[in-house]
C-alpha cells in the first residue's frame, strides 16, 4: 500500500520537489487506474456475467493472432504516413474490436491454467501451509504505463522511479529526460511489460509467451510482499530504505520462477498450438556478451571517476549495437540501473544472479527454492545460503 499510494521519497528534499515538479504532467495515478478497475472485478465476482468457452485455447491463441496482426498494421501505417488507404484503417478497427471482444475470456483461461501450475508445484499462498491459494491469479490486459529511472551519474543505481502515462510520444519521453538529466543525475524512460498493482496490468500486445511469463512475475511481486524479501523491496521502491542489492534479488528471483512457471504452462497447453510459434536460428552477433562488456567498461570508468568517458563510451557503443541491428534509443547509467535488477538475465550476469541460480541447482524443488530465497533479509542471506 506504501508503494502504490505513497510517494516516492529521494535523499534530497530539493531533488525531489524539482523532479516532482518536471514529472507532475506526466504522471500515471495508480490509485486512481485501482479505483476505476476495482469496482468493475467486484462487480463480476458478485453478478457474474463471464460466459464459457469451448474452444479455451483456441480462444487464447485467436486473439495472440490477431496481436500479431495488429503490430503489422500499425507498422505499415506508420510508415506510410498519410497515404495509408482507408481498408487498413479498417482493417485495423476490426483486429482491436475482435481482440476487446475476447480478453475478459483470455484473462480468465489464463488465469485459471497458471492457478493449476501453481498448485501443481505447491506454490500456493505465503502467509499458512494451508491450501488455500493467496493471492488471487488476476490481472488486466491493457495498455500499460511507462518508467521514468533515475541512476546518479557517478554510478549505476535506480535511486528513484516514477510511473509516467501510457501514450507517451518519443518527443515527449526525451523532453523529460532533457529537464530530470538537468538536476545531475542520469535518466531513461522505459516502457514496462507489466505492473504488479492488483489486479496486475500487463502489456495487451506482447507475445503470448511473454504474457504468461509476465503475469507470474507480477503474481510472484505480490506473492513476496509478504515475506522478507519482498516486504524490504517495497520499502525499497517507497523510497523508505533504499536497497539495490535488495530490488536485484527480488527482481531476479521473481524473473527466475516466472520463468520455469511460465514454461509449464505454455507447455502444458500451447506446445505446437501458436501460430507463428517458429524457432529463428540463433544470430551471429551475440547482444547479450557485447552488453556485459559493454557493462564493465562502464563500471571501471566510473570507479575511476571518469563520467564523461563513460557516457562517449556508451554513446559510442550504442551506434556500434544500431548498427548490428539492436537500436537502443538511449543507453546510459539509467539503463544499466533499470535491466541491472535482472541478475538471472544473461546479459548482465552478476554475482548475485549466479548465486540465485547455484541456490536453484541445490534446492529439490522450485518451491523450495522460492521459500529460502523468500526468506532473505540481506545480501549476505544469499552467499550465507549456499555456503
Amino acid at each position: 500500500m506504501v508503494y502504490l499510494f505513497g510517494g516516492g521519497c529521494a535523499p534530497d528534499g530539493d531533488f525531489d520537489a524539482r523532479l516532482n515538479a518536471i514529472v507532475r504532467p506526466y504522471r500515471f495515478s495508480i490509485a486512481a487506474w485501482e479505483l476505476r478497475t476495482i469496482p468493475r472485478q467486484a462487480g463480476q465476482w458478485l453478478f457474474g456475467g463471464e460466459t464459457e468457452t469451448d474452444d479455451e485455447v483456441g480462444a487464447v491463441t485467436e486473439y495472440f493472432s490477431s496481436v500479431k496482426q495488429i503490430r503489422s498494421l500499425r507498422a505499415t501505417i506508420a510508415a506510410d504516413g498519410a497515404g495509408v488507404p482507408a481498408l487498413l484503417k479498417d482493417e485495423l478497427a476490426g483486429l482491436r474490436e475482435q481482440q476487446m471482444a475476447l480478453t475478459p475470456a483470455v484473462e480468465r483461461i489464463i488465469s485459471e491454467q497458471i492457478r493449476q501450475v501453481l498448485t501443481q508445484e505447491g506454490i500456493l499462498n505465503p502467509v499458512t501451509k494451508l491450501e488455500i491459494r493467496f493471492p488471487p491469479v488476476n490481472f488486466k490486459l491493457e495498455e500499460l504505463p511507462h518508467l521514468l529511472v533515475v541512476s546518479p551519474r557517478d554510478r549505476i543505481e535506480s535511486v528513484e522511479e516514477v510511473v509516467l502515462n501510457q501514450s507517451l510520444p518519443r518527443q515527449e519521453k526525451e523532453t523529460i529526460e532533457s529537464n530530470v538529466d538537468e538536476l545531475g543525475v542520469s535518466s531513461l524512460v522505459v516502457g514496462l511489460g507489466g505492473m504488479a498493482t492488483y489486479p496486475s496490468l500487463v502489456d495487451s500486445e506482447a507475445s503470448l509467451r511473454f504474457t504468461i511469463d509476465t503475469i507470474v512475475e507480477e503474481w510472484l511481486h505480490q506473492y513476496l510482499a509478504f515475506k522478507p524479501l519482498g516486504f524490504r523491496y517495497l520499502l525499497d521502491l517507497s523510497g523508505l530504505s533504499r536497497n539495490y542489492d535488495i530490488a536485484t534479488i527480488n527482481e531476479s528471483l521473481a524473473g527466475m520462477v516466472s520463468g520455469e512457471i511460465g514454461a509449464m504452462v505454455y507447455l502444458k497447453y500451447y506446445s505446437g498450438n501458436e501460430t507463428g510459434a517458429i524457432q529463428t536460428p540463433k544470430p551471429e552477433f551475440d547482444f547479450n556478451r557485447e552488453m556485459r562488456e559493454i557493462r564493465k567498461t562502464v563500471d571501471a570508468y566510473l570507479v575511476r571517476g571518469e563520467i564523461a568517458q563513460a557516457e562517449e563510451f556508451m554513446e559510442q557503443r550504442r551506434q556500434y549495437l544500431a548498427s548490428k541491428g539492436y537500436y537502443i534509443r538511449k543507453l546510459n547509467q539509467a539503463y544499466f540501473a533499470f535491466h541491472g535488477t535482472y541478475a538471472d538475465r544473461t546479459a548482465f550476469t552478476s554475482q548475485i544472479g549466479l548465486e540465485l541460480k547455484e541456490l536453484r541447482s541445490r534446492s529439490d524443488s522450485l518451491k523450495d527454492f522460492l521459500e529460502t530465497a523468500a526468506a532473505i533479509t540481506v545480501r549476505q542471506d544469499l552467499t550465507d545460503s549456499i555456503r
